[in-house]
C-alpha cells in the first residue's frame, strides 16, 4: 500500500469512528502553608509531550475509578477521584498499528493523599507538580488547557481551610452538672 493510499485510508477510517472513549484525571494537591494548588503533569510515553493520566476503559471500574486508577499507574499517585466529571476534551492518537484515531478523554478531579514508590510505569515518563497556570501553558490541547483553567476558577471558588474554620460554629459547651 502507498503511502497516500494508507493516509487516505486513515483519514476515511477517522471520519467514519466516533471518538475512542478514555478517562483521565488532574491530579491536584494544596499546599498546607500557603494554599496554592498544584497539579501533576507527565509526559506521554510516544511523544514526550505534557499530559495528565489518562486511559481506557476498564471493566467492573466506572469513569472515576479508571482515572485514579491510571493516575496511580502512570505518575505513582493516589487519592480521592470526584465522581462528577470536570468535561472532557479530544486528540489525536496514533495506535500501535500505526492508524491515527480521535480520543475523547472524559477528565476528572483527583485530590492526591499518597505517592508510591514503585509503580507500573516508573522511569518511562517524567512527573512534575507544577501551578496550574504552568500546566495549561505546558498542554498543547486548547480543550485540556480550558479544562485547568476551569479547575482553577472551580478550586478559587472554595473556601480556605482557614476559612471554613473560622466560619464553623464554636461546638456548644455542655456545663458538667
Amino acid at each position: 500500500m502507498t503511502l497516500l493510499a494508507r493516509l487516505a485510508s486513515d483519514v476515511r477510517l477517522m471520519f467514519r469512528r466516533p471518538p475512542r472513549q478514555q478517562y483521565g484525571a488532574i491530579c491536584y494537591r494544596v499546599k498546607k502553608k500557603s494554599g496554592e494548588v498544584e497539579v501533576l503533569l507527565l509526559t506521554s510515553r510516544d511523544t514526550g509531550r505534557w499530559v495528565i493520566p489518562k486511559g481506557w476503559p476498564m471493566t467492573g471500574k466506572c469513569a472515576h475509578e479508571v482515572a485514579a486508577q491510571e493516575a496511580l499507574e502512570e505518575a505513582g499517585v493516589r487519592g480521592v477521584a470526584e465522581t462528577e466529571t470536570l468535561g472532557a476534551y479530544t486528540y489525536p492518537k496514533v495506535l500501535r498499528d500505526g492508524v491515527q484515531v480521535v480520543c475523547k478523554v472524559q477528565v476528572y478531579a483527583l485530590e492526591v493523599t499518597d505517592t508510591v514508590k514503585n509503580f507500573k510505569e516508573k522511569g518511562e515518563r517524567r512527573i512534575e507538580w507544577v501551578s496550574v497556570d504552568e500546566a495549561a501553558g505546558r498542554v498543547r490541547e486548547p480543550e485540556l488547557r480550558g479544562l485547568f483553567l476551569a479547575f482553577k476558577r472551580k478550586m478559587s471558588d472554595r473556601p480556605s481551610p482557614k476559612a471554613a474554620k473560622q466560619q464553623a460554629p464554636a461546638a456548644k459547651q455542655i456545663p458538667a452538672e
